[in-house]
């Protein structure tokens, strides 16, 4: 694979300012609401927006694929893909909770080369592509140097499935429990973009879930390894975008996350 994918990067960068642009100067407003599962909503906005960025990218790269939350995957049958979350934190932004973005990676034969997530409320943006770094707002950033899960700052999400599956340890609330012990904090904001981004520019040392989409991960995940961080689903494997699972860690942290996602909480343990 050849490219620097700079190009690429100004586009994504660009295009997901002009819909959080467009996200913020609704917010507040009422919304079109519907529901796709028991507590998982797209809004009118949600469409406005994946619109937008479908037509901006469709421009300038006429031949690419895309796989966009609202629309699916198109039947481009290109190896360069446009991964979109039009809107991650839709609940959040339906409720007026001040925690949402935009999120839009490039994949390339496979390998995920770009991302770029907006805070448009915070006009934030959190950039990467292989081989070029990770930014925040165009500065060079890294991950951090915590070393123990005492002094760590991390951050999950939820699901459907917290609401539709009984088992904790499959609807993350066994492994939220032993988190919220063993770490310094755990925090759970409701855009599971922003929250992956966020380690890759030191502003959070791990990150960790179960039932994660593709456009929900993608470009966190080029923030994280350009950042200099570390990638891997639940069991330390390579991650996978259809497989769902997510850690990612500065990379000092990551076994030991490992370790507590692989523990089940029996009757005498005293984690």
């Amino acid at each position: 694979m050849t490219g620097t994918f700079e190009r690429e990067l100004d586009l994504a960068t660009r295009v997901a300012r002009e819909a959080g642009i467009l996200l913020k100067s609704n917010f507040g407003k009422a919304q079109d609401v519907q529901y796709k599962g028991r507590i998982d909503l797209v809004t009118e906005m949600d469409h406005r927006s994946e619109e937008l960025i479908l037509g901006r990218l469709g421009a300038a790269f006429p031949g690419d694929g895309f796989l966009a939350e609202e629309r699916g995957r198109d039947s481009s049958t290109s190896d360069r893909v446009w991964i979109i979350d039009p809107l991650d934190g839709t609940v959040n932004y339906a409720h007026e909770y001040p925690v949402f973005c935009v999120s839009i990676a490039l994949q390339v034969a496979g390998e995920l080369v770009v991302g770029a997530v907006y805070n448009p409320l915070l006009d934030e943006m959190y950039g990467a592509r292989r081989g070029g770094g990770a930014t925040l707002n165009g500065r060079q950033r890294r991950v951090t140097e915590v070393d123990t899960l005492e002094r760590a700052l991390l951050a999950s999400c939820f699901g459907d499935e917290v609401a539709t599956e009984s088992d904790p340890e499959r609807n993350n609330l066994g492994p939220f429990s032993r988190f919220i012990r063993r770490a310094q904090a755990v925090r759970r904001a409701g855009s599971a973009a922003l929250a992956i981004a966020k380690v890759g520019v030191g502003r959070t040392d791990g990150f960790w879930e179960h039932e994660l989409n593709p456009w929900d991960m993608a470009a966190g995940i080029v923030v994280v390894a350009e950042g200099g961080g570390r990638i891997t689903n639940l069991s330390g494997g390579v991650p996978d975008l259809i497989g769902r699972q997510l850690v990612a860690t500065n990379g000092r942290i990551h076994d030991a996350m490992l370790e507590v996602l692989a523990l089940k909480r029996a009757p005498s343990s005293t984690l």
